[in-house]
């Protein structure tokens, strides 16, 4: 059976990064479900369909067409490579409204749980351990203080800290509260705090959680 490893968090975290290289580290498929989203949202945007819309979002997330190249780290959307376009600025903002639409979730969820079927992988989101998979081999939930997790967002993007720290707040607003498949950390994951760690620390940490859960006493190199 393919074995899943869950991680879940907040924005600016560090999942997609810490997925990214654990994936590698592993020789597992990296599955970033944020880019899932974020492709319904640009395919939305291009189609000029309002993010009230529910229903047309709906037909767009269970008519799109989302391939992850994971060994070449792209992103293609009905045959197109859409590797930078989804991470625009206001492809990011309609991403959080997109993917708080329950039908959304769902579609995009069934997609996801076929991308695992057949080979191992490592997925982060918001809703992995909790919804999309909860009998995950590995859970984790990664956490660091607001502060951080605004500088970190802020150098990523290169942008300005108190308009990212705006955004910030306002994406765990949604994401916490938000009906359906709210963030939440699932009763059996790993908690993770990143604050203070850096990318190879909490590399390592999670390797030691992956060797516990899933090799027998057997390491992962």
């Amino acid at each position: 059976m393919a074995i899943v490893i869950a991680i879940d968090g907040p924005a600016g975290a560090g999942k997609s990064t810490i997925a990214r290289r654990l994936a590698r580290r592993l020789g597992y498929t990296y599955i970033d479900t944020g880019a899932m989203y974020r492709a319904v949202a640009l395919w939305a945007i291009r189609q000029s369909v309002e993010l009230s819309d529910m229903h047309r979002l709906d037909q767009l997330a269970q008519a799109a067409d989302i391939q992850l190249d994971s060994t070449r780290d792209l992103v293609i959307l009905n045959g197109e490579d859409v590797t930078l376009a989804i991470r625009a600025e206001d492809v990011s903002a309609a991403a959080s409204q997109v993917a708080a639409v329950p039908a959304v979730r769902r579609a995009l969820v069934l997609k996801q749980r076929a991308l695992a079927e057949t080979q191992n992988v490592v997925m982060e989101g918001r809703d992995i351990g909790t919804v999309v998979f909860p009998n995950a081999r590995l859970k984790i939930y990664m956490d660091a203080d607001p502060g951080e997790r605004t500088r970190r967002r802020a150098t990523e993007a290169g942008a300005d800290l108190e308009s990212v720290r705006e955004q910030i707040s306002e994406r765990d607003r949604r994401d916490q509260t938000r009906g359906d498949s709210p963030l939440a950390q699932a009763p059996d994951a790993l908690y993770l705090d990143t604050t203070d760690l850096t990318l190879e620390e909490v590399e390592e940490e999670i390797l030691k959680m992956v060797r516990a859960r899933t090799s027998n006493g057997k390491e992962h190199s």
